[in-house]
């Protein structure tokens, strides 16, 4: 059974996306294109890919996060007056690097590099350009800077739409057809959850979205001026998974509930890691043993008479 999936960006909690995944393809389905947002378009990037829900779990089970965050050390130790040294000098805590890198070697292992080499699953990835206040669709905006999708790297436009405001250092890019410097950041600054990226008036099959929301918040004690920039930048991103969606988008969104998990904890132990996946099996596993074509096709044609009217 065919089927398009997106799936939303929320950085570590992304862990539970892999958990509904697994449960699709335990249904049988198998995705014509894939999209994503942040850690949501690393997952559609490796779907892509062709690795399987099983091996992505085993993947994230054994890394070690922290790896990632590169200058090494923990951002919870880090003065307030050498962030915002580095901040105002590289415009990010950590560079990265680390984590394109990774991305590159997953995709290296299954043949991937560019855009031209996804040859069975269509994918596509969100990211923001803030020097231009434009939403990108890649590789579809490529053209518009001058670059060929078949040359451009998969795993650098993951790290385009995964580089937190702040936290990583954004990705400059230079548009060739205007012969000047972007800043492009994470995608979630203008559309942490793009389900609206393969809509048409009859959808020849469905397309499953995968949110991640939170049902427990952490309260950020804020006791100076590091710890507020950083309770601003977490309110700022996680607002995303609590904003509510209509009834007509229920019907094809596994939302799956995350408990107690900021984006950018890094540090999460296997207990976690495991909850998460657990998460979304459960999340996924509900959801399907109420579905039907039916019933979607029939919410997606009241939406589009909603749209006329």
């Amino acid at each position: 059974m065919w089927a398009d999936a997106v799936f939303e960006g929320g950085g570590i909690k992304g862990i539970g996306l892999v958990g509904a995944l697994q449960v699709l393809e335990e249904r049988g389905y198998r995705f014509k294109r894939v999209a994503g947002t942040s850690a949501g378009a690393l997952i559609a990037a490796l779907v892509a890919a062709g690795y399987t829900a099983q091996e992505l779990y085993e993947i994230l089970l054994k890394k070690d996060f922290q790896e990632l965050l590169v200058p090494r050390s923990r951002w919870q130790g880090i003065s307030w007056l050498r962030t915002a040294l580095r901040i105002s000098w590289k415009k990010g805590i950590y560079t990265g690097n680390a984590y394109e890198k990774w991305i590159e070697e997953l995709l290296l292992k299954k043949g991937i590099q560019t855009f031209a080499d996804l040859k069975e699953t269509e994918l596509y990835v969100i990211a923001s350009d803030i020097s231009q206040n434009k939403l990108l669709v890649l590789p579809d905006d490529l053209e518009k800077y001058g670059y060929k999708a078949d040359q451009f790297s998969v795993a650098r436009a993951i790290r385009m739409s995964s580089s937190i405001p702040y936290f990583f250092e954004p990705v400059k890019w230079f548009n060739q057809s205007l012969q000047t410097e972007c800043y492009i950041v994470d995608g979630g600054v203008l559309s942490n959850y793009p389900i609206w990226i393969f809509d048409r008036e009859m959808p020849r099959w469905p397309t499953f979205g995968f949110r991640l929301i939170s049902t427990e918040k952490k309260v950020n004690r804020i006791e100076g001026p590091f710890s507020m920039f950083m309770s601003i930048l977490l309110t700022m991103l996680d607002a995303h998974d609590n904003r509510a969606i209509d009834s007509q988008e229920c019907v094809r969104t596994v939302m799956v509930p995350v408990k107690g998990i900021r984006m950018i904890d890094f540090d999460l132990n296997q207990d976690q890691k495991k909850g998460l996946y657990r998460s979304g099996r459960q999340a996924a596993q509900k959801f399907f043993d109420q579905w039907s074509f039916e019933e979607y096709l029939k919410a997606r044609r009241k939406r589009s008479e909603g749209r006329r009217n």
